[in-house]
């Protein structure tokens, strides 16, 4: 019977009449029902109706008069569910029955259009997945084809290349006679053991190194690293990174495309960011120096000469210890985006690191800011003895015998000990070459070959010897500081007689206005120290050279010279005077105290006079120097004239 039944509804359903279309007068209702099947058909289809029929035992009523019972066929078959009983009876039952049924047909339909689409972006996305699977399968074979497999052209470039890494010279002069060790480092012993113990210490200082170039600030920094690595106190692990950079190659960049210092993004559109990050529209942080430093040291040569905008962003690092990522392009509800560039939108990247900053330039080139958070190192300016020292180690490096005098000749051109090697370096190449040394056993560096290295460099005596045992009327030696660099500035005056009250006085303009106000400053102490009057003569005063004097500190020396000048006392030449006159005669304090005493060492002179204010600048007996502060221009005559030093320089010197 079943059999029966069921061919019976499939021919029903192969023609194009309703299912419910049975041999009797259709009403409102009926046509109703029908219509109601044949949308159930036309979303299911007739065979698989006839089968969900079948299987909720609702057959029977599929061609049944009733059409309660129709109407029980098919919500049996929506609701998936045999056990339905309810047979509706009334006109008014089967009517709410039929619009239940449609609300639950229409939702029905909509379930599976929806489900429909989704099945189809689930295997247009599968099979877009496969192909992007199947072409890198593809690329990763051909990465591992051998290298017969590759193109001509790219053979040759290969070629090339191994062709290149087989080429080694030997290690560079400069590499070979690098300090190796902080013993090595000549001439800078209290700043190194400064940056030492500012580094070795539980809670390492940011630093910023001033000096002269070629004194050994890089290095030092560097071998104080490794130093206080091995520290059990030092904060710094064993593979702590030394990252260094220069500031003059370091330029802020407004639109934050690119910061080799800090870390920038690139955008997938204007920059292009890595192609497996560009196709998905994800921008790529790539993070800069101050990461690669995390955990070590961030040396910055030269960080004087950074933008100040720049600094002020490194300052922003050091509070925060991090370094964070901006861009129009992320979304951080975007699932295409990889963890790792999620953490460095939202976390930023590592930068805690300990900054040390070089530079030849003074204080002012540097951020305030960034200065207060940071302890300051002045390195000291070499001596010809440095320069000596310096020689001589670098020549038993080389394994080279240095002819009398060599290392002396060397230290008169350059204070700078990198300088000073690269005239070694120089000189020992021509020794090589020097016929008439090649029958030596050993390389002979002589005093022609750095006089060859001098012409051909066009180098000339950075220092030459200024002072004398004779005195000289009119003659002083004043002292001079540019950046870390001190010299002696020779001074010289000459009065001649002339008409009472009417004479003149001639400056050289060179010398600059704050000179020219020292010379007036010194005329009317002069009034009042001899009780002659400046204006009873014509005065010439002379900077030899035609130095710029940045400043009132020739004050002193000015006077002095206008003192001899008119008096004629004699002024000694082995001592050089700094300090400011003031218009009672007072020796007021300057700047650079420290280093204008190598200036007056280079010089050769052996008395220094400085103001008394400034004794607490300069430690005594520096450089080996006689240094006497003075209150007074009269105390400072003591040390300064001839013939008037041998007791009070005596009692003085025992005082201090």
């Amino acid at each position: 019977m079943f059999k029966t039944l069921f061919s019976s509804i499939k021919q029903i359903f192969s023609t194009n009449k309703n299912p419910v279309d049975i041999p009797h007068a259709e009403s409102d209702l009926d046509r109703e029902i029908n219509a109601l099947y044949a949308i159930v058909v036309e979303v299911i289809g007739s065979d698989r109706l006839v089968l969900q029929a079948g299987k909720m035992d609702a057959l029977r009523y599929l061609r049944s008069e009733n059409p309660g019972e129709r109407l029980l066929a098919l919500r049996r078959i929506l609701e998936e569910n045999p056990t339905l009983n309810s047979v509706p009876s009334t006109k008014k039952a089967i009517q709410d029955e039929i619009v239940r049924l449609s609300e639950l047909m229409a939702d029905i339909i909509t379930r599976r259009q929806i489900e429909d689409k989704i099945d189809r972006k689930v295997t247009e996305k599968l099979e877009k997945d496969h192909q992007e699977y199947v072409k890198d399968i593809k690329l990763q074979i051909l990465r591992e084809e051998k290298a017969e497999d590759e193109s001509p052209h790219d053979v040759k470039k290969r070629e090339q290349l191994e062709k290149l890494e087989k080429v080694h010279l030997t290690q560079s002069v400069m590499e070979l006679l690098r300090p190796k060790t902080l013993d090595e480092i000549v001439g800078q012993e209290r700043a190194v053991k400064s940056l030492r113990a500012k580094l070795a210490s539980p809670y390492p200082q940011h630093l910023i190194l001033y000096g002269p170039p070629g004194v050994g600030k890089t290095t030092a920094a560097r071998l104080v690293l490794e130093a206080v690595r091995e520290l059990d106190s030092s904060p710094f692990s064993k593979d702590a990174p030394f990252v260094e950079t220069d500031g003059t190659t370091l330029r802020w960049d407004p639109r934050d495309m690119t910061n080799p210092l800090l870390g920038s993004v690139h955008d997938p559109i204007y920059q292009g960011a890595q192609k497996s990050l560009a196709d998905s529209g994800v921008p790529e942080p790539k993070p800069g120096l101050v990461t690669d430093a995390h955990g070590g040291i961030l040396f910055i040569d030269e960080i004087g000469e950074m933008d100040m905008m720049l600094q002020n962003k490194l300052l922003k690092v050091l509070e925060d210890k991090r370094a964070y990522f901006e861009s129009a392009y992320y979304d951080p509800t975007d699932e295409k985006v990889p963890a790792y560039v999620k953490m460095l939108f939202e976390n930023g990247a590592p930068a805690d690191f300990v900054l040390i900053g070089a530079t030849t330039r003074d204080s002012h080139s540097i951020n305030p800011a960034l200065r207060s958070r940071c302890a300051e190192i002045y390195f000291e300016p070499l001596t010809p003895a440095h320069i000596v020292q310096i020689v001589k180690n670098a020549a038993e490096k080389l394994n080279v015998e240095l002819d009398d005098g060599i290392a002396e000749t060397i230290s008169e051109y350059t204070i700078e000990g990198r300088k000073a090697i690269n005239i070694l370096a120089d000189a020992y190449s021509l020794a090589l070459e020097d016929d008439t040394l090649k029958d030596s056993d050993k390389v002979k560096i002589l005093k022609k070959h750095i006089y060859e290295v001098a012409q051909v460099s066009r180098l000339f005596q950075f220092v030459t010897k200024k002072a004398s045992d004779n005195a000289t009327v009119g003659h002083i030696f004043g002292l001079g500081v540019s950046g870390f660099i001190g010299s002696v500035i020779e001074i010289e005056a000459i009065v001649f007689p002339a008409e009472k009250g009417k004479g003149t006085i001639r400056f050289n303009e060179t010398a600059g206005s704050m000179a020219k106000d020292s010379v007036f400053n010194a005329a009317s102490v002069l009034r009042q120290v001899t009780g002659k009057d400046i204006h009873d003569y014509d005065v010439h005063i002379n900077v030899i050279g035609g130095g710029n004097i940045d400043g009132p500190s020739a004050g002193t020396a000015i006077l002095s010279a206008l003192v001899s000048a008119v008096t004629g006392k004699k002024i000694r030449q082995d001592v050089a005077v700094t300090g400011e006159i003031s218009l009672q005669g007072k020796v007021r304090p300057v700047g650079g105290v420290f280093e204008k005493a190598y200036g007056a060492k280079q010089a050769g002179i052996k008395t220094l006079v400085i103001p008394k204010e400034n004794a607490k600048d300069i430690p005594k007996g520096h450089l080996g120097l006689n240094i006497y502060p003075v209150n007074t221009a009269e105390e400072a005559f003591q040390y300064i004239f001839a013939n008037t030093l041998d007791y009070e320089e005596k009692k003085i010197c025992r005082s201090l």
